[in-house]
């Protein structure tokens, strides 16, 4: 931070959501210590309640909005109102790895495995991530994501949508064609969940994130 503000620059941190991490603490902090010392600068911080490449389409909207010559405080704005409509949907293939992450019990992981149960999952309004509901088999779950978007999208055909997936890039493809296919989405980045979130979730993680009436 301190080398961008003695270039003469502001700053709009955004941070990986506080329900999860300290991350965005721990950014209040710095900013509060550096205003002292650069009294004029503008040192904004946003809790973004997101995670993983839900916090990657939250980050590339507001870079939309500064592109468009939107001051530092309108971007910090309009963050905070998207934040309760930036929605994640995602489901796991192994939920051993969501039992070792304290997610579930081993019980519960152990009937769900034999059973094919898959869980689908989203982040709330606080930026926890919440169990919604179980499916069986993988491409019910894979579906399943699809319709949470179909019902909260908000105008999907001019929205760009992020996927994010463990090491399952067909999966991703079939998401994707399904967006495409029943919501009429033309831009859809897919991309990999990145290795801390993918340790707790494992190989086959399935994200969709998108803006919704609700999370």
């Amino acid at each position: 931070m301190r080398a961008i503000l003695k270039a003469g620059k502001d700053i709009l941190s955004i941070s990986f959501s506080s329900a999860l991490s300290t991350t965005y603490q721990s950014t209040v902090i710095a900013a509060e210590e550096l205003k002292g010392e650069f009294p004029e600068a503008k040192i904004l911080t946003v809790d973004s309640l997101c995670a993983s490449l839900g916090q990657g389409l939250f980050v590339y909207l507001c870079a939309q909005e500064q592109k468009k010559g939107k001051t530092i405080e309108e971007v910090k704005a309009y963050a905070e109102e998207i934040r309760p409509h930036l929605c994640h949907w995602f489901t796991v293939d192994d939920l051993n790895h969501l039992k070792r992450g304290g997610r579930i019990s081993a019980a519960t992981a152990l009937f769900g495995t034999m059973l094919a149960i898959k869980p689908v999952m989203h982040v709330d309004n606080e930026g926890r991530l919440i169990p919604v509901s179980k499916t069986r088999g993988r491409k019910a779950s894979l579906t399943a994501l699809v319709d949470k978007m179909a019902e909260t999208a908000i105008d999907p055909e001019h929205q760009t949508v992020f996927i994010s997936h463990g090491d399952c890039l067909e999966d991703a493809r079939f998401v994707a064609d399904e967006v495409r296919r029943r919501l009429g989405v033309k831009t859809i980045h897919i991309n990999y969940v990145g290795p801390v979130i993918g340790n707790h979730s494992g190989p086959g993680t399935m994200a969709l994130f998108f803006l919704g009436k609700e999370r």
